[in-house]
């Protein structure tokens, strides 16, 4: 899975860098020494992540390749080389023959907070709350776009291999997508799909506000 947004090098105790803008573990479900590869200014290389602290990383850079590209502000693209993704066992799904084609979505609320992930898998699924906290292997408070993404190819739903981060600018999301929001300390994850919203907590929304995005993860539809 790669990870896109929009970064700038800043400079730091003599050291270049670009931040990256989530939680890493949050977000990529990894943690320890992060190898990755990076696409930016037109360059490709591999690296170590520098790490800050609880889940924040930032992607080295050398003064070469900053080049000229110090006061401009650019696309950054990376994935992480060292990942393991979470086994589940034999998944008796696969892209040809999914748990579902979507082609809808039906409404399924979480009793209580912290199972927004497990519910927006619900969702897109077609399965109860409760077998989607099974197939995950999570609970309350547990869920992250890593494990999302490696339930997603377990069930056989087809995804974008990019999420995009849009950190609250303005863009056309896609027939179908799960999006994480900023909430506090928290990410809280919903549904669009054909310009609805499907939220785990506030139900359907026919408008959602783009300022409190942080990103999304493109699913194929039927």
């Amino acid at each position: 899975m790669k990870f896109h947004f929009s970064g700038q090098i800043l400079s730091e105790n003599g050291e270049l860098k670009i931040n990256i803008p989530f939680n890493v573990w949050e977000v990529c479900d990894s943690q320890g020494v992060l190898m990755i590869s990076v696409n930016a200014m037109g360059l490709s290389w591999e690296c170590n992540l520098t790490p800050l602290g609880k889940g924040y990383y930032t992607i080295p850079v050398t003064e070469q390749q900053a080049g000229g590209h110090m006061d401009e502000e650019f696309p950054v693209v990376f994935e992480i080389l060292n990942r393991s993704p979470h086994y589940r066992g034999d998944s008796p799904y696969s892209a040809a023959q999914p748990i579902r084609k979507i082609d809808s979505v039906k409404l399924i609320t979480q009793p209580n907070d912290g199972l927004c992930g497990q519910t927006c898998i619900a969702m897109l699924a077609g399965v109860t709350l409760d077998e989607a906290c099974e197939i995950m292997h999570c609970r309350d408070w547990q869920a992250s776009m890593g494990k999302m993404v490696d339930t997603l190819d377990y069930l056989g739903l087809q995804h974008e291999n990019v999420i995009y981060y849009t950190q609250g600018a303005e863009v056309t999301l896609p027939k179908c997508a799960i999006l994480m929001e900023k909430m506090g300390r928290y990410s809280h994850y919903l549904l669009c799909y054909d310009g609805t919203y499907y939220d785990p907590t506030m139900g359907i929304l026919d408008s959602f506000d783009q300022k409190n995005l942080v990103g999304y993860l493109e699913i194929k539809t039927a």
